[in-house]
């Protein structure tokens, strides 16, 4: 039986260590059933909120998710490398691939509820990208799903006037359809000529709001990392404006620089 006698550590940080070991020692595999509230009662010889407390820890640290009406499972999931300069290189995109197979690698990565819309700039979108008041902007938002879970919502927002009209040109088209075509919007840009050159990124981490964890489907305790990121051209004109929410137990944020 657990103790938390002479300084030792709680007695659900105990029982959470012992359930971690066997996660991690593939005693239980991804998907298994753990033990729950009145089988840890039992053979700890300990009360349901100290059991509950010990299943909370491995709930918070993302290492099991509780199924309502079900028990608590283990949700193991191999974090998604984010490589923030080789993604968005002109080599990538301008060779018809995807940001995302630089992130996803061998692994199965979807785009799910899709929508593109025109609407008018909110204040910080027009602030990004140094429009007036009442411009309109192509939205483009879509959910990340990587070997089946949400990972990333997106938002990108691209200036109307630097479009043009969709039957102007199949590149102004296709930014407005649900399917960008081969190297995405940035590849549809190149071909306006409004080719990106350079992004500037910035990143911070918060908790999510209600609707983003029922987005990505977050346990409670889970952060999620805000990136707001703009796209210019090399004469400076910011052509995208794209808000990124990650799931941040998902994800390792690699960044190389020369010294």
């Amino acid at each position: 039986m657990p103790t938390s006698d002479n300084g030792s550590p709680p007695v659900y940080r105990e029982i959470a260590e012992e359930l971690r070991g066997q996660i991690r020692s593939g005693r239980y595999a991804d998907g298994d059933r753990l033990p729950g509230e009145n089988s840890l009662m039992e053979r700890h010889g300990v009360a349901r909120a100290t059991a509950r407390q010990a299943l909370s820890v491995l709930i918070n640290e993302g290492l099991a998710v509780a199924v309502r009406g079900s028990g608590i499972y283990v949700r193991l999931f191999r974090p998604v490398r984010r490589h923030g300069a080789r993604r968005l290189s002109k080599e990538l995109w301008g060779n018809g691939r995807a940001i995302w197979q630089t992130d996803s690698e061998d692994r199965g990565y979807e785009v799910d509820r899709l929508r593109v819309e025109e609407a008018a700039a909110g204040d910080h979108v027009r602030r990004a990208l140094g429009l007036s008041e009442g411009t309109v902007v192509v939205r483009r938002a879509r959910r990340y799903l990587v070997d089946g879970r949400p990972v990333q919502s997106a938002v990108s927002h691209l200036p109307l006037s630097l479009l043009g009209a969709p039957e102007d040109s199949p590149a102004a088209r296709r930014i407005r359809e649900p399917d960008s075509g081969p190297g995405g919007i940035y590849a549809r840009l190149a071909e306006l000529g409004r080719a990106p050159a350079r992004f500037t990124e910035e990143i911070r981490v918060r908790m999510p709001t209600p609707e983003e964890s029922e987005e990505l489907n977050l346990t409670p305790g889970t952060p999620v990392l805000e990136v707001a990121r703009t796209a210019l051209t090399a004469q400076n004109v910011p052509v995208e404006f794209n808000e990124i929410t990650m799931d941040g137990s998902a994800y390792v944020l690699q960044y190389d620089f020369d010294a």
